[in-house]
């Protein structure tokens, strides 16, 4: 799986309101920010990522998190 991508449910996706990108909070802390794709084999609830890159950002197996779509600040 690439690096910055996450791949989950497309019923999910839709649930969430989530289009393009899914930002990832850890603990309340730490903010991971992946380019999201649909996939029909992701169960719903799950979001697939890459394994190394969670590893390298301090993300164990089982970790809980919460997922929303990725909230871009800008000027209008």
């Amino acid at each position: 799986m690439p690096e910055g991508k996450a791949y989950m449910n497309p019923t999910t996706m839709a649930e969430l309101g989530i289009t393009s990108a899914i930002e990832v909070v850890i603990a309340g802390k730490k903010k991971l920010y992946f380019e999201s794709r649909p996939n029909d084999k992701v169960p719903q609830n799950e979001v697939w990522c890459n394994t190394d890159e969670l590893k390298t950002q301090g993300v164990a197996d089982n970790t809980i998190a919460t997922v929303r779509a990725r909230q871009v600040v800008g000027s209008v």
